[in-house]
C-alpha cells in the first residue's frame, strides 16, 4: 500500500474565492430603515440637548454679554468659538462632546461604526454652516430622516447613536 499523501497546509478557498472579514467593530450592512443595522440612533430631544450645550448655550452667554460689554462679549464670542470647535475634536476622536455625554448619545462613521478623528470632527463641526445656512432646516432634518441625520452627518457620513 502506498503512503498517505503528505498533509496540505491551510484549507482551499470556498467556491467564489474568500470572503472579506468585516473589519474589527464594523457594523455589516443590513435591511433595517435607512441600512443602518448598529445601535439605536439618538432620537431628536437628544441631539437638541447636546447642541444646546455644545454650541448655544455659550453663544447666547456671549451674546447677552455683549450687549453689556462689546469687547468682553467679543473675547466671550472668540470663546465660544474655540469651545464649539474643541467640542468637534473632542467627538470625533471619542465620539463623544460636552454636550454629547450629558446627552447620552455618541457620534460615530455610518460606515463602520468607529469614531472619525478629531480632524474629521472639526470639520463636521463646520459643515453644520450648511444646516444653518437654508434657515436652520438642517438641524430639523433629523426628524424625518430614516437614519436621522443632519445635513453635515449626510456630508460626513456619520450618525449620532445612544451612548
Amino acid at each position: 500500500m502506498p503512503p498517505p499523501p503528505p498533509p496540505s497546509y491551510g484549507t482551499p478557498p470556498p467556491p467564489g474565492g474568500y470572503a472579506t472579514p468585516p473589519q474589527y467593530g464594523a457594523y455589516p450592512p443590513g435591511a433595517a430603515p435607512g441600512g443602518w443595522t448598529g445601535p439605536p440612533l439618538a432620537e431628536w430631544p437628544q441631539r437638541a440637548l447636546s447642541a444646546l450645550i455644545d454650541w448655544f448655550g455659550p453663544f447666547l452667554v456671549a451674546g447677552i454679554v455683549s450687549r453689556i460689554s462689546f469687547v468682553l462679549g467679543a473675547l466671550l464670542e472668540l470663546a465660544a468659538l474655540a469651545w464649539a470647535l474643541y467640542n468637534g475634536y473632542l467627538q470625533g476622536q471619542t465620539g463623544q462632546s460636552f454636550g454629547k455625554k450629558q446627552a447620552g448619545t455618541r457620534l460615530v462613521s455610518e460606515t463602520n461604526g468607529q469614531v472619525i478623528g478629531g480632524g474629521l470632527g472639526v470639520v463636521r463641526q463646520i459643515a453644520h454652516f450648511v444646516d444653518g445656512i437654508i434657515c436652520y432646516l438642517g438641524f430639523l432634518l433629523p426628524l424625518i430622516d430614516k437614519k436621522k441625520q443632519t445635513i453635515a452627518d449626510k456630508i460626513m457620513k456619520t450618525v449620532v447613536i445612544t451612548a
